[in-house]
């Protein structure tokens, strides 16, 4: 496709490469902007969620301060002053639960 589009411009026209440079430019910094940090935003959670064990004070997306008490594969039996729920492991924010219950540091 890009070999028939500068094909296509004659030379001294406008067309061709010079058309399709600033699509790749702004896709480019659509990437470094947008889609990168959110990557690495994904990982960093990932890698909490794996780190979390049993005894451990968490806070899911819906507001719920508890204390992990199981972990299985996908998902955690958290242990509230009422009882107990299961829910799954992406329900634990990784924001909220730091805001509230910061790592002490090494």
């Amino acid at each position: 496709m890009l070999f028939t589009l500068l094909q296509a411009a004659p030379a001294g026209q406008p067309g061709g490469m010079g058309q399709l440079l600033p699509l790749m430019l702004i896709m480019v910094v659509f990437f470094f902007f947008m889609i990168w940090p959110q990557m690495r935003k994904q990982k960093k959670a990932k890698a909490y969620l794996a780190e979390l064990k049993k005894g451990d004070h968490v806070v899911t997306t819906g507001g719920f301060h508890a204390k992990i008490s199981q972990i299985t594969d996908t998902h955690f039996i958290l242990e509230l002053e009422e009882g107990k729920i299961k829910a799954e492991k992406a329900a634990v924010s990784m924001e909220m639960t730091l805001a509230a219950y910061p790592k002490p540091k090494a």
